[in-house]
């Protein structure tokens, strides 16, 4: 398959992945097998790895909390890292896990029905796990924009501008 091609093809499915294989065919410029053919490769290939609906959970549950936590970890002799991330994503109420650079190893984003279960998960699950050597929590206020989607659109200031 053409770089461009696949470059071009997945952009389009980030935006908007409820774009049939005819659609995504016409703004490509070929036909809808080929489409299928390129979907179906990059999902083999797990270069997608799958579908999902951004949600503006503050809309359905205004009560939810969406928290980042830091954690610095103890690497486990062969496995590095790789064993602890493994343990850490198994929880559902981890939504991402990113290795990191800089002060600390991982960064978990959670979301959860309020502040009380992210507090309880934090201490109980992620700050007692053997490598764990700290956690430092930060809850969102407000998100602004989540993959590229904003969902607070900003107000045009219909003030007259006064200049002296």
């Amino acid at each position: 398959m053409n770089k461009e091609f696949q470059m071009k093809l997945l952009s389009l499915i980030e935006r908007d992945s409820k774009l049939s294989p005819e659609e995504l065919a016409a703004m490509l410029n070929c036909d809808a097998a080929a489409v299928r053919h390129a979907i179906a490769e990059l999902e083999n290939e797990q270069v997608i790895c799958g579908y999902h609906t951004l949600i503006n959970w503050d809309k359905v549950d205004p009560d939810s909390v969406t928290a980042m936590v830091e954690l610095r970890v103890t690497p486990q002799g062969g496995d590095g890292y790789a064993k602890i991330a493994e343990v850490i994503y198994q929880y559902p109420e981890v939504e991402s896990l990113y290795l990191m650079s800089g002060a600390y190893d991982f960064l978990v984003m959670l979301r959860e029905k309020n502040l009380k279960a992210i507090s309880m998960f934090v201490s109980e699950k992620l700050a007692a796990l053997e490598d764990v050597q700290s956690t430092t929590t930060y809850f969102t206020l407000i998100k602004y924009k989540e993959q590229g989607f904003p969902y607070v659109m900003p107000k045009k200031d219909r003030r007259m501008v006064v200049t002296p």
